[in-house]
């Protein structure tokens, strides 16, 4: 394990920018029920992460050690996550003309998601605060990856889903060792549960962004992707949107490195894109709003776009605007057909709601949203493997 040290300082809420000690076990901010971010001594950071130490260091995400937050590496549980490739599509930008488009291929993680990021942050934490045993709700990869890494750590793990999950899903976490409970209902019901399960029995809630560190293991994909991209930071960065953790971690990270010195001021333009039948986020966008309404009669074959409501909601609308960005949907049948296309094309089986950024893009680009000369980085949440179950198997071929 490293022997270089996290610079965790302290916590800070996100909406009244209250303090509070990230020594003991933290939900949302005590004083106005908001999200809490983890924050860092930079300037400590700065003398041991540079760009120049990075070649010689392991290769998963702990690599940043020092801006992640365990500080204990003795409590790290690793299964060997992150540094994943930045893979070109070269096929699929002639189509449009990019100058260069790319692929974040997050699938080639452990558990087979993104997931597996902000889990290993988030169980490791609670680990070295004491924490054993956890829950949290979860449309299917997020259970799945909590469960890997509490049976990692020797930690109990209870896992609420509802009961259309895939069921890949809700074999794998119970193959881990944890706890699974299926509901009549959608992912924020679930989330219900746990709060009420959670109080009951002592269980500590990792509900996404209801704790704050599993938003600093997923913000290690916008570390990787300037570093990948040899420091220069895409134009547009197109993500598939649920809660949206994953987002809010890259943009987080940005901020970090050009305190380190890393970047410059220059930030890619964040395209979120949802589901048609479950767009909270698009809605509030388009009607202007800075928070967004619960999406009522939500559904879409992509399990892990169905989240009717988010947490974080604020911090999303403000990323998107902030960035110059924009939110767009795409129906069920463009992201199944998107996720045939990557596979044939450019050889990456990806998960739908992964295959919702390639989809997005002939939208994008008659728009206006995304130009030719446009970098353009697609973030491909998952691997599709998990979700052969949803595609017609083609006829077969006829005999030579």
């Amino acid at each position: 394990m490293s022997d270089l040290l996290s610079t965790l300082s302290h916590l800070e809420c996100t909406k009244c920018g209250a303090v509070h000690s990230a020594d003991a076990p933290m939900g949302l901010c005590p004083s106005c029920g908001k999200v809490l971010y983890a924050r860092y001594d930079l300037g400590a950071a700065a003398r041991t992460l540079t760009k120049e130490s990075l070649p010689g260091r392991r290769r998963d995400m702990w690599r940043y050690h020092e801006v992640l937050p365990v500080k204990d590496p003795r409590h790290i549980l690793t299964l060997g996550e992150g540094g994943t490739p930045v893979l070109p599509a070269p096929r699929v930008a002639s189509r449009f003309g990019f100058r260069s488009l790319w692929m974040k291929d997050e699938g080639q993680n452990p558990t087979g998601t993104f997931k597996a990021r902000g889990l290993s942050a988030a169980t490791s934490r609670a680990r070295e605060l004491g924490i054993r045993a956890v829950a949290m709700p979860t449309a299917g990869n997020a259970g799945a990856a909590l469960a890997a890494y509490a049976a990692r750590g020797g930690i109990e793990a209870h896992i609420v889903m509802p009961e259309d999950t895939p069921r890949v899903n809700q074999v794998e976490a119970a193959l881990y060792g944890a706890r699974v409970y299926r509901i009549n209902g959608l992912i924020d019901d679930a989330g219900k549960m746990v709060r009420e399960m959670a109080q009951k029995k002592g269980w500590y809630d990792l509900s996404t962004l209801k704790e704050p560190y599993r938003l600093e293991g997923k913000k290690t994909m916008g570390y990787e992707i300037a570093e990948q991209l040899d420091w220069q930071l895409p134009d547009v960065i197109v993500y598939p949107t649920g809660g949206g953790t994953g987002l809010l971690g890259i943009w987080k990270a940005f901020d970090e490195m050009a305190a380190l010195g890393w970047i410059g001021p220059r930030r890619p333009r964040m395209v979120v894109v949802q589901a048609a039948g479950c767009a909270p986020i698009v809605r509030a966008f388009e009607a202007g709003k800075t928070t967004a309404e619960r999406f009522e009669n939500a559904h879409t074959i992509a399990s892990g776009l169905r989240v009717p409501s988010a947490v974080a909601d604020y911090l999303i609308l403000d990323t998107i605007r902030g960035s110059g960005g924009t939110a767009v949907t795409v129906t069920d049948d463009e992201l199944l057909a998107s996720m045939r296309d990557l596979a044939a094309t450019e050889g990456v089986l990806t998960a739908p709601e992964a295959a919702a950024t390639l989809a997005a893009l002939p939208r994008l680009y008659d728009a206006g949203t995304l130009s030719a000369g446009d970098i353009v980085m697609l973030v491909l949440t998952g691997a599709g493997l998990k979700y052969t179950d949803i595609v017609d198997v083609p006829p077969e071929s006829p005999e030579p």
